[in-house]
């Protein structure tokens, strides 16, 4: 995506007769919102004076303290290339300001970005982030409801006929290129209907825009064939869950600092003792990276998703994986983090983990090359390898008592994203299930 000036957005919403504008932003449980304005109004959202009720979003303030600006990001122009023929319709996606000037402490893009000037507080330049999110395509009804009729019995790399949503999917990449996008790759994935979109990495703030663009072209795209797009982490019992592999590497002018030609596996001191801190925190930031009831039915044993905090350079079952390229290529891929999070809070506990074990100079435990899945808990219990949290509930109260994660959300961020996960929580403590009924209606 471009450097773009003022000047250079009104040219190009000219020349491409975009006719509204939608100013986006995300909420704390990772929703996008967005105030559309004509493009009429375009000179007053580039010089930063539309307001907003900040009151009516999730996490954000009180009524008596509702007003708020949106800040466009320039360099975040896109024009939807899908929409309407009358004039198309353009975004900018938003930072959020206090009505006194000041960042406001309770928008995860700006909570990111203070992590991010930590990090180079400490001499680096870039966190990198090359995110892989899955998704599923289900069928829509004849009211354009989602079903849970899948719309293929495709299985990994397979190639239609089995793969009907293989034109879906060629869509999504021709819109998301043509909105700026580099494609990676683009497959089916291990479930049938599951699929992955791979793109290029960027630098962590452009990585979080690029995924909730990436979830809206999605959506949109799957529904004009039909179908529905989910980033649920686990929509059907028996079949593979949807991760979000996250490939980070930090760099300082230019050059890889997780790579040593001379280190053990050619990873830097650096790289041990960023890998130590997201090790060392992993159980307690899951709540981020995994933030929905339903993200903990996919971090379960025989799925290929991880459920114990371990480390290899070979086997897929561990937290993180040290994929095989070198040189600026050299990565640590978190597997842990599913599709249903918050890009912005994920990435931000994420980072502040690594930093963690680069102040302190940790080091990570031995490697795990075995398949932890058929290691016994008392054969994990002596390799060090602890489990992840089995429930939301869980994975809350371990936040809670993690000083550093608390820092990395900031208070009104922490607070309010706590709450808002303990009554979704309750919600589902409370709800009678249809697996229960199932089981107990008719024994008891």
């Amino acid at each position: 995506m471009g450097k773009y000036t003022k000047e250079d957005i009104k040219r190009m919403a000219k020349e491409q007769n975009v006719k509204f504008i939608r100013l986006q932003f995300t909420d704390i449980l990772g929703t996008i919102k967005n105030v559309e304005i004509p493009i009429s109004q375009l000179d007053k959202a580039l010089d930063n004076k539309m307001m907003f009720d900040g009151s009516s979003i999730e996490g954000f303030v009180r009524i008596e303290e509702s007003d708020m600006y949106l800040y466009p990001d320039l360099d975040t122009w896109v024009v939807f290339p899908w929409t309407a023929e009358k004039g198309k319709v353009a975004r900018l996606i938003c930072d959020i300001y206090n009505a006194d000037g000041t960042p406001f402490e309770g928008d995860p893009r700006n909570n990111l970005k203070r992590i991010v000037q930590e990090m180079r507080d400490l001499g680096f330049s870039d966190f990198n982030l090359g995110p892989e999110p899955e998704f599923f395509l289900f069928k829509l009804d004849e009211k354009g409801e989602p079903t849970l009729e899948l719309n293929d019995k495709g299985g990994y790399f397979d190639l239609a006929p089995t793969d009907l949503g293989e034109n879906c999917r060629r869509d999504i990449v021709l819109e998301l290129e043509e909105m700026g996008f580099e494609i990676e790759a683009s497959h089916h994935e291990v479930a049938p209907g599951q699929h992955e979109i791979d793109f290029k990495y960027a630098d962590v703030v452009t990585a979080c825009d690029n995924i909730q663009t990436f979830k809206l072209v999605v959506k949109t795209i799957a529904r004009k064939h039909g179908l529905h797009a989910t980033f649920m982490p686990k929509p059907l019992f028996g079949v593979n869950g949807s991760g979000m592999h996250s490939n980070v590497s930090l760099f300082r002018d230019g050059e890889n600092v997780f790579f040593d030609p001379n280190g053990k596996l050619q990873l830097s001191e650096t790289a041990y003792q960023f890998m130590a801190g997201v090790i060392k925190h992993a159980p307690n930031f899951t709540a981020v990276t995994n933030p929905t009831v339903n993200s903990y039915k996919r971090l379960v044993p025989g799925y290929e998703a991880p459920c114990y905090v371990a480390w290899s350079a070979q086997n897929r079952s561990p937290l993180i994986r040290i994929p095989a390229s070198r040189g600026m290529s050299t990565r640590i891929e978190v597997r842990s983090v599913d599709p249903s999070a918050n890009p912005y809070l994920a990435m931000a506990v994420l980072l502040k983990a690594g930093l963690d074990g680069i102040k302190n100079k940790l080091t990570p435990p031995a490697p795990v090359d075995r398949n932890i899945y058929v290691m016994t808990k008392e054969e994990r219990i002596e390799a060090g390898i602890v489990d992840l949290p089995a429930t939301l509930f869980e994975a809350l109260e371990l936040l809670k008592q993690d000083e550093v994660m608390v820092s990395a959300l900031g208070k009104h961020i922490f607070e309010h994203f706590v709450e808002a996960k303990e009554i979704e929580w309750d919600m589902f403590r409370t709800q009678v299930h249809p697996w229960e009924r199932e089981q107990y209606l008719q024994m008891y």
